[in-house]
C-alpha cells in the first residue's frame, strides 16, 4: 500500500502531539505535588516538559484546560483498571472489585491519585471552570454502580435493603471520603485499608448479600 506524504506528515503530527501531552501531563504533576495547583503556571509546565514557555499556553489555553487535561487523563487511566478489574462482574462482585481496584491504585498510582482528588476538591470552589467535567466524572462512576446493582437484582443474586439509586450515592460518596482520609494521612495506611473493607462490609448489608 502507497502512503502519502501528507498522510506520514500527519501521522508524525500525531506522535509529536501525543509526545508533547504526555511530557507535559507528567511535568503538571510534579508541580501540582510540589506547589498545588495556585502557584503551578503553563509557562512552568512547558518549560518543565522541555518545550518552549508558550506551548502549554497553546496547546491548554488557560490553567483550567490544564486542570481538565491532567484530570482527564488521570481519569482515563483509572477507568481501564476498573474495567479490567470488574469485567464480567455485577452486584456485589463488581462492588468490592472496584474497591480493590481503587485501594491498588491509590497505592501503585500514588502520585496520578493525590493529583485528581487535589483537582476533585479543589473543584467545589465557587466558579472553578472544571467543576462540570469533575461531576460528569462522579455522574459516570455513579451510573456505573447503579448498573451493577440493577443487573445483579434482575438476575436475584441480591435483594437491596435500599434503593439502587441511594446505595449508589452512599457508595460513592463513601469512596470520595476514603480518598479524602488518604490524602491527609497518607503513611495510615493501616487505617484506609480498615476503611475499604468497612465499605465492602457495609454494601453487603446494604444489598442484603
Amino acid at each position: 500500500m502507497v502512503v502519502s506524504v501528507t498522510e506520514v506528515q500527519r501521522k508524525t503530527q500525531e506522535q509529536r502531539t501525543d509526545l508533547s501531552d504526555s511530557l507535559m501531563f507528567e511535568a503538571a504533576i510534579r508541580l501540582i505535588l510540589e506547589r498545588g495547583m495556585a502557584k503551578t503556571t503553563l509557562r512552568e509546565v512547558g518549560e518543565m516538559a522541555g518545550y518552549s514557555r508558550g506551548l502549554a499556553g497553546y496547546r491548554f489555553g488557560s490553567k483550567a484546560g490544564l486542570c481538565e487535561f491532567v484530570a482527564r487523563s488521570i481519569s482515563n487511566k483509572w477507568l481501564v483498571a476498573l474495567k479490567r478489574a470488574t469485567k464480567g462482574l455485577v452486584g456485589i462482585e463488581a462492588l468490592e472489585a472496584s474497591v480493590d481496584a481503587h485501594y491498588r491504585f491509590c497505592l501503585d498510582e500514588s502520585d496520578y491519585a493525590r493529583v485528581f482528588y487535589m483537582l476533585w476538591f479543589d473543584s467545589i470552589e465557587p466558579k472553578n471552570e472544571i467543576r462540570p467535567f469533575m461531576l460528569s466524572i462522579r455522574n459516570r462512576r455513579r451510573k456505573d454502580v447503579v448498573n451493577w446493582i440493577n443487573l445483579a437484582v434482575k438476575q436475584g443474586t441480591i435483594e437491596p435493603k435500599m434503593d439502587p439509586e441511594a446505595a449508589a450515592e452512599m457508595f460513592s460518596v463513601a469512596i470520595v471520603g476514603i480518598a479524602y482520609q488518604w490524602l491527609v494521612n497518607p503513611k495510615d495506611i493501616e487505617r484506609v485499608t480498615s476503611l475499604y473493607l468497612n465499605l465492602k462490609r457495609s454494601m453487603r448489608l446494604l444489598l442484603g448479600v
